[in-house]
């Protein structure tokens, strides 16, 4: 099965977001390199919200291009056989932590957004670190930090807080 095969599964499996969900599939439909980057009218995504093993705080990264606090997440590449792959894959990437485990349940939310390349159709997924899991910066962040849910709203727009809250139901 190839990567856009898995991401109709999965979107077509989503429960909520209905609208969005729909526009997802659609692009996808018209859009057959709509995975890719390359894609100019918008391409999917796929991101990680990184719990701490407490469950009580997530790691954000502030952004080196957009300067915002984000959770990990970027673009699929040829490497992820799944979207779940590619959000596990940025996660571990961008936030240093070997060994995640994403959330079972498969996506938590799902977030459009313009950024400098194109539009974003972001599949968030959760991803919770090990114990003992220590943080690295990546190349793509100027500064990696863990939160405290209650502090996300004052550091990252609505698109990241929605996301915890989503998170924080499931978990």
């Amino acid at each position: 099965m190839s990567l856009y095969d898995d991401a109709v599964l999965v979107l077509k499996g989503y429960q909520g977001q209905d609208e969005l969900r729909q526009g997802y599939l659609d692009h996808l439909a018209a859009h057959p390199d709509g995975m890719w980057k390359s894609c100019g009218d918008g391409h999917i995504t796929a991101s990680a919200l990184v719990i701490d093993p407490a469950r009580e705080r997530v790691l954000l990264t502030l952004h080196g291009k957009l300067r915002m606090w984000l959770q990990m997440g970027g673009h699929c590449e040829p490497v992820d056989a799944t979207l779940a792959d590619a959000a596990l894959r940025e996660g571990t990437e961008e936030s240093g932590i070997a060994g995640l485990t994403l959330l079972p349940g498969g996506p938590v939310r799902l977030d459009r957004h313009h950024t400098p390349c194109a539009w974003h159709l972001d599949v968030q997924y959760a991803a919770l670190a090990p114990d003992g899991a220590v943080e690295a910066i990546s190349d793509e962040s100027l500064d990696l930090r863990w939160f405290p849910y209650a502090e996300v709203a004052e550091v990252a727009d609505t698109s990241v807080v929605r996301l915890v809250e989503a998170t924080r139901a499931r978990l």
